[in-house]
């Protein structure tokens, strides 16, 4: 589409009659091209001395079928022919006298204006393309359906007085009619004007860039290669994006991409290849090129690979004529269960939903352009009349097509045979109104409104162009540009501020590329209803902020999905990674294909498809499932479990039975056999056990500093107390015995009661002074102990230094170690020194307990060393209460009559 002063021309020629004239460069929506760029014109001359001579090169940038690009035409009566690859077509021996509109025959509708703007369009949608026998001249083609959105929106900016105010604008409109050679021929008249208008050597032409509605082609926002174009349609780039952004919002992470064999199709896969590799969320499971020929084995090979993949989910991109033949090769093979994605060429594409391809295509997603309205449209089509354009030179050929197509007439001339047949002749007062063919529904516009806001905005270019101040403008020195020689770039700088809002809301402005900043597209959805019609509901709209942000807004409820379930389908390499477990990438293969692996112990992953596992903090461990972290169970001895309860009922039982033999001792304390067995000793033993039976209490429960202190000091100086009072008892009865003889009365003297007292606060006080020196240095303090139980925190107190707590027991030890042999030694002495055998089972028990509990002790983990404590603690306590005192409390208690001094010394009289 381009803008034209005082003429049509397109290229600025005020002095081109010997020279080099001008560049064309013509973007059009044809679907050959795939709305892409299609080619550059430059023209020599059209004076009468290059008449037989070289004219110019076309320089054809297309994506057509190979067999198309490499076809041979021969020479017709234009005057030249299409040699080798279509890219270049080269022109030879034109003759002025034919460079008109006549003879290209194309389709068009003129009207003058001080700026004219000329229009590339498609307005024809139904092409009968003719059959070519090379036997006889060529048909043109014919067009029916037709719509004028370009004619009215320039009607509507001249009826406005706040838009281009005391400037008339004009159209000069070519239809393209979906076909190449339909586009190279209208693009050829577009840039020769028309014959008068090349008469003068004083006719002055301007171009403009190019503001297409309709090529989506992403390559067409390389600035370096198209510095001077814009678009009222998005990219495609922008359609990869709203459709990915569909898929997840679907969950469909895995889909194949069917194509064309052209620049559309291939830029749209590079395109998908990148966001797909950038998001790293979706996958292509395959990229199929469709064959431009229609190549039944290779369609059949696609078919079998959409067919055999896992993917449940196929993008096309693709043009009707190819996807009917594709869907062709879909219904033979029966390939059900597929959910397609359009794109916007095919997705209101009526021709597809016919009842064979309903039943593979029904629940279809599709992208469309962007619907819009256009107020007064239709009215304007109803007033429009063949003669509103009385003059037959401008042939203004669409307008009575129109009406012919309408009322199912035909003008004079008629063709051969017409009235014979029963053909109407169009009369030009036929009624609008009355019509029998319905006009163009004007409240679903797709391309036609792109048509109008690109119209809308070259005319506010024009208009902040004309506006310019001198000494106030934008180019150098401050000038503006002239409204008679306006350069293409002074066009390009005011198009790329344009800035506007259409009547149906829609925001109309450029980024730095040329595309729309405020791109949209609407979401399509193909219902198949039951009395077997197809309705294309719009479902969403995806759009693109001036931030580049991307809106899905999609309305799900309403969606028709063809399967049972009603609902989306699946289309994922690998099933969705449960929290609790992580993906792990399959060599070779995508990023969407993995396997789920369950994290290890104390890791977890709280989030589906994680990547990774992350580990619980220390006080924490995985649940069962993986998918969180629960505190560690905590672990001690604890009063509350069977273990404790049992060592602290022996406990307490011990501490009583002590309490009760303490009672009966002191009952006793002035009977003979009391005071016979040192009764100061024996009530210092009682409270030293009492004492031992007592401290197991530190060994249970949770530990804290005081019992972690404690406990280890009173259950030392409580033991070396008792083994103190033993090994003493035990001296005392040897010295005993050896007083009793001849000559030993001295000894005695140095087992006097002071003495004895003395000797156990002695050897206490060592005992004492390690734990004071042991406390002092490294003091035994509560852990949680992690290492022992992955999923358990075992509270426990450390020992601070083993060294300390090694001398502790060795002193211990050492004091036992020496009652035993005192006490062995004394075992065979008479009767009534006989507690001597009683000291020795004790102390065999009670160092038997105490070596077997070091490597116990060592091996045990957790609260259960603090058991195996406990338990020695006990065990030793008891094999030094019972022997010592069980024998004495069941004479003193039983045999009453054997607790006298006469009894005793009778006994000892008889065996001495």
């Amino acid at each position: 589409m381009g803008s034209y002063h005082r003429s049509a021309a397109q290229l600025r020629c005020e002095n081109a009659q010997r020279g080099y004239i001008g560049r064309l460069e013509i973007i059009t929506s044809l679907p050959q091209a795939q709305r892409g760029y299609i080619g550059r014109l430059e023209i020599i001359t059209s004076l009468p001395q290059a008449q037989r001579g070289y004219i110019g090169r076309l320089e054809i940038i297309t994506s057509l079928p190979q067999p198309q690009r490499g076809a041979r035409t021969p020479r017709s009566d234009t005057g030249f022919e299409m040699q080798g690859h279509m890219d270049k077509l080269t022109m030879y021996h034109f003759d002025q006298a034919k460079w008109s509109n006549a003879l290209f025959n194309v389709n068009s509708i003129y009207k003058a204006g001080d700026f004219v703007l000329g229009g590339l369009l498609e307005i024809h949608y139904s092409p009968v393309f003719p059959e070519l026998t090379f036997t006889s001249k060529q048909q043109e083609p014919t067009c029916t359906g037709a719509t004028q959105a370009m004619a009215f929106a320039v009607d509507e900016i001249n009826g406005n007085p706040s838009l281009l105010p005391n400037v008339t604008l004009g159209y000069s409109i070519y239809d393209i009619c979906i076909m190449l050679g339909v586009g190279f021929r209208a693009a050829l008249s577009l840039i020769s004007g028309r014959e008068e208008q090349f008469q003068s050597n004083e006719t002055s032409c301007v171009g403009s860039p190019p503001v297409s509605p309709g090529a989506t082609c992403a390559c067409l926002s390389d600035r370096n290669q198209f510095p001077s174009f814009f678009r009222t349609i998005p990219s495609d780039a922008f359609q990869v994006q709203a459709m990915l952004q569909i898929m997840r919002r679907f969950g469909w992470t895995w889909f194949g991409l069917v194509i064309i064999d052209n620049d559309y199709g291939h830029s749209a896969a590079r395109s998908f290849r990148s966001e797909v590799e950038r998001s790293g969320l979706t996958c292509l499971a395959y990229v199929q090129v469709l064959p431009t020929d229609g190549d039944p084995a290779e369609l059949k090979r696609i078919v079998t690979v959409m067919k055999t993949s896992t993917a449940r989910v196929v993008i096309a991109f693709g043009y009707d004529n190819h996807m009917v033949k594709l869907l062709e090769e879909v219904v033979k093979q029966d390939v059900a269960g597929l959910q397609w994605m359009a794109s916007e060429v095919w997705s209101t594409y009526t021709a597809l939903q016919t009842p064979a391809f309903m039943p593979y295509l029904r629940g279809t997603l599709g992208i469309a352009i962007r619907r819009g309205e256009i107020p007064g449209l239709k009215d304007f089509l109803l007033k429009t009349h063949p003669d509103h354009h009385p003059d037959k030179r401008r042939e203004n050929n669409l307008v009575k097509q129109f009406w012919e197509h309408t009322f199912q007439c035909k003008f004079a001339p008629l063709p051969p045979a017409w009235v014979d047949a029963g053909g109407r002749v169009c009369t030009g007062q036929e009624d609008l109104g009355t019509a029998e063919t319905p006009l163009p529904e004007v409240s679903d516009l797709r391309y036609e409104y792109n048509v109008y806001k690109a119209v809308y905005a070259l005319a506010h270019a024009l208009h902040d162009m004309l506006q310019c101040v001198p000494g106030r403008g934008p180019f150098t020195g401050h000038s503006c540009a002239s409204s008679l020689k306006i350069q293409p770039w002074q066009l390009v700088y005011y198009l790329e501020k344009v800035n506007f809002t259409t009547s149906f809301g829609d925001e109309v402005s450029f980024d730095e590329n040329g595309d729309p900043i405020h791109s949209i597209y609407d979401v399509m959805n193909w219902v198949w209803l039951p009395d077997g019609s197809v309705k294309v509901q719009n479902v969403g709209v995806v759009k693109k902020s001036a931030s580049g942000d991307n809106e899905l807004i999609l309305d799900g409820d309403t969606i028709f999905w063809s399967f049972e379930s009603t609902k989306p389908p699946q289309s994922v390499c690998s099933e969705s990674c449960s929290p609790g477990t992580w993906k792990a990438r399959r060599k070779g293969e995508p990023v969407c294909c993995f396997d789920c692996n369950a994290c290890s112990e104390g890791e977890i992953s709280n989030q589906t498809d994680s990547t990774v596992c992350i580990s619980c903090p220390e006080d924490f461990w995985s649940n069962p499932q993986h998918d969180h972290c629960v505190p560690k169970s905590v672990e001690y001895l604890s009063y509350h479990e069977p273990l404790g309860i049992a060592l602290t009922t022996i406990a307490l039982f011990s501490t009583f039975m002590c309490v009760i033999v303490l009672g009966i001792f002191v009952y006793h304390r002035d009977t003979p056999m009391v005071r016979a067995n040192n009764s100061e000793l024996s009530f210092q033993l009682l409270l030293s056990l009492k004492l031992c039976f007592m401290c197991s209490f530190l060994f249970i429960g949770r530990p804290r500093l005081w019992t972690c202190q404690l406990r280890h000091a009173i259950f030392g100086i409580s033991f070396v107390l008792c083994v103190s009072c033993i090994l003493v008892k035990t001296m005392v009865v040897l010295a005993v015995f050896k007083a009793s003889k001849p000559g030993g009365a001295d000894i005695m003297k140095w087992f006097s009661a002071m003495q004895q007292r003395g000797t156990v606060i002695v050897l206490t006080s060592i005992q004492a002074i390690i734990c004071i020196a042991w406390l002092v240095s490294a003091s035994p303090t509560p852990h949680k102990n992690t290492q022992y139980l992955s999923d358990t925190i075992v509270y426990e107190c450390e020992v601070g230094s083993t060294v300390g707590f090694a001398v502790l027991l060795g002193y211990i030890g050492l004091l036992a170690l020496l009652s035993f042999v005192l006490a062995f030694m004394a075992r065979n002495l008479p009767d009534n020194f006989n507690e001597a055998k009683l000291i020795t089972f004790s102390m065999l028990i009670f160092c038997a307990v105490w070596i077997a509990f070091i490597p116990a002790y060592i091996s045990s983990p957790g609260k259960y060393a603090d058991v195996v404590e406990v338990f020695a603690i006990l065990a030793s306590s008891f094999g030094l209460l019972v022997p010592l005192f069980g024998p004495k409390c069941y004479i003193m208690l039983l045999k009453p009559e054997r607790n006298t001094k006469k009894a005793i010394m009778g006994r000892g009289a008889s065996t001495t």
